[in-house]
């Protein structure tokens, strides 16, 4: 077999060539899985070429590992007959996923050119809801039967496994297709091969129906450590599986769309570099309109307080200070329990264990905050007068302010994910900026505040 550095120089130096026989005769060593990762990195028109060439299954592999836009131009460069097998060799759940991103009129063509049992599959799951587990389900498995032996599982297996998606997991069903259980290929391979199936079976398997949500799948993926799941019917009768490598796309993809959530965006949907531009402006637009909005409150509320500003002028030097540090601090107890909401750390049911857990940290950061605000204005005040004589009261103010801030950053970064959960919305639309946005308006009535407590009579 060909070393595998040289693999695209040489596929592309062959394609250059337009030797043909030559470049078949190079394929011919590799397995298409092999392969497929290697020559996905050949620009969409060497790939055309190759696809002429290499067999179906090659063909199919490939395309797998093509973005989305990759896969469009590549269709085009290839002719209708060329373009059917490619879409019949398709593994179902990767069709379907690349049917899901057309226009329906485009997707309508393409199914057209499956085949009668093809195109019963792929409308069969494009049925399903579109973040389904039924979308994403491919029906390439290997079930086997309670009564036989480990020999004929095996014997089965080599007949009918070449093309499944996954041989890492067998199936037992019964004879009308019901689900007993599942097995893995190690335990069927170390067993005794006069020994039947149904002395394998512990029962100990988990399994998904056609109509929940990709992100339930990827929790009890998560939970249970499986490289496939069998998803069933009502009735628990087996209709297809989910393999991992699907699942790593979903975390993918949930994890891109929740951090661009929190990063005050909607979530793009599309690769960054490939999405049209006006589409990116207005997504990002809506939030930054939303946050705009909610930063004029900030003006207003300094109205409330324009006459202490006008008193004592030195405490308006500190305003970004404080209530900077309150949004950070809201910032941070958001993402961390955004996070920990995605990989089921906790439930919803536990939200006091949590605020619990930000009042201690709020209070003992605002602390370190607080501390720090108050030593840089006394060691300022050393050496010159820019506080004036009342610094330590300004200090005072400063220090008891920003623990006071940072405490209710915390809780408000901690508590608004769950909230937003209970609702039933997306917690990650709880966005860093959005916390920031309101911790900073409530930032200032409580620094404005504690200023008029501490420095009444003096200064105010």
């Amino acid at each position: 077999m060909p070393n595998q550095a040289n693999v695209r120089p040489e596929l592309s130096a062959l394609i250059a060539r337009k030797d043909l026989a030559a470049l078949k005769k190079y394929l011919d060593p590799w397995l298409p899985a092999d392969l497929a990762p290697m020559a996905a990195e050949l620009s969409v028109e060497e790939l055309a070429v190759l696809f002429r060439v290499g067999s179906r299954e090659l063909g199919a592999a490939v395309f797998t590992y093509l973005p989305i836009e990759g896969q469009k131009k590549l269709l085009k460069l290839l002719t209708q007959e060329q373009s059917a097998a490619l879409l019949n060799a398709l593994p179902p759940d990767d069709r379907t996923s690349f049917l899901n991103e057309l226009p329906l009129d485009v997707a309508m063509q393409l199914l057209s050119m499956l085949t009668p049992d093809e195109r019963q599959v792929a409308q069969s799951l494009l049925a399903y809801p579109e973040h389904s587990v039924g979308r994403m389900m491919t029906l390439d498995y290997v079930a086997v039967h309670p009564d036989w032996t480990v020999r004929q599982a095996l014997d089965y297996i080599r007949e009918h496994g070449y093309d499944r998606e996954t041989l890492n997991v067998v199936f037992v069903v019964d004879d009308a297709g019901h689900l007993l259980d599942d097995i893995r290929v190690r335990r069927l391979l170390l067993s005794p091969l006069d020994r039947p199936i149904s002395e394998l079976l512990d029962g100990n398997y988990t399994m998904l129906l056609p109509q929940d949500d990709r992100e339930k799948a990827l929790e009890i993926f998560r939970k249970f450590d499986r490289v496939a799941l069998p998803v069933t019917d009502e009735q628990r009768k087996l209709i297809g599986i989910v393999t991992v490598d699907d699942m790593l796309d979903v975390a993918s993809e949930e994890a891109t769309e929740d951090i661009q959530k929190m990063g005050g965006s909607e979530a793009l949907d599309e690769p960054y570099t490939t999405i049209p531009l006006l589409r990116m402006v207005k997504k990002r637009a809506s939030w930054l309109v939303v946050l705009f909005l909610g930063e004029m409150l900030t003006a207003t509320a300094m109205s409330y307080f324009e006459d202490e500003i006008a008193k004592a002028v030195v405490l308006a030097l500190f305003v970004p200070l404080v209530i900077s540090s309150g949004g950070n601090a809201g910032s941070q107890a958001a993402t961390l329990v955004i996070r920990a909401l995605a990989l089921g750390e906790f439930r919803l049911r536990d939200w006091w264990r949590v605020m619990r857990r930000e009042l201690a940290a709020g209070t003992m950061l605002g602390l370190i905050l607080g501390v720090i605000g108050f030593l840089r204005i006394a060691a300022w005040s050393l050496f010159s007068n820019i506080y004036g004589p009342h610094w330590l009261l300004v200090a005072t103010s400063v220090g008891v302010s920003l623990t006071g801030i940072v405490l209710w950053g915390s809780l408000m970064g901690s508590m608004l994910p769950l909230l937003l959960k209970r609702l039933g919305l997306d917690p990650a639309t709880s966005s860093a900026p959005f916390v920031a946005t309101l911790v900073d308006v409530t930032g200032l009535i409580i620094y404005f505040s504690v200023a008029m407590m501490i420095m009444r009579g003096v200064l105010l």
